[in-house]
């Protein structure tokens, strides 16, 4: 509940504390009657507001950050442009892309990295596991994710990819 109540601050869209316990109430007890505006309430209530500052100082009162989905969409119309079109249509490199970058947010990875290196790594790491090459990348002066962010190295890209499979190691011994 203090994550949702944290992210509509964060975006923006400011929930009332009500409302999320209600919500979150109904959908983990269905079976219960509505919530009374009673001592348990009261007690969520200020339990939300608790866990709110404990999660703003574990994330060091870094909430705001770029989304790198808006650079993923650009790189995604700017590759497909570039690439062979036969290439593009036989394999799903853009909804790959699209399911690493929201798997990405199971870790920390937006909070550590920068969101166009975020967003370039995806796309790196979507035509590594088809094993497609961006055309002229090995005649090129610069690599190819360079023309998407000129700060960006290999070691970043592999560091980026290598959190990613972390977070899908992690998930499976979870599970």
């Amino acid at each position: 509940m203090s994550a949702i109540y944290l992210a509509g601050k964060v975006e923006e869209q400011h929930l009332r504390t009500r409302d999320i316990i209600n919500v979150c109430h109904r959908y983990l007890n269905p079976e219960k009657e509505p919530l009374e505006v009673d001592s348990l309430f009261w007690e969520l209530r200020d339990s939300i507001v608790q866990c709110e500052l404990l999660m703003l100082r574990i994330l060091n009162f870094r909430v705001s950050f770029q989304h790198p989905h808006k650079y993923l969409l650009h790189y995604l119309i700017s590759l497909k442009n570039w690439m062979n079109r036969h290439s593009w249509d036989r394999t799903p490199i853009a909804t790959t892309a699209w399911a690493l970058l929201r798997d990405s947010y199971h870790g920390d990875l937006c909070l550590r990295h920068e969101a166009q290196h975020i967003a370039v790594a995806v796309l790196y790491f979507a035509l590594q596991c088809y094993g497609i090459e961006v055309p002229s990348s090995n005649s090129a002066e610069n690599p190819w994710c360079q023309a998407f962010s000129e700060d960006i190295t290999e070691p970043i890209i592999k560091n980026i990819v290598m959190d990613l499979i972390q977070i899908y190691t992690t998930d499976t011994e979870i599970s």
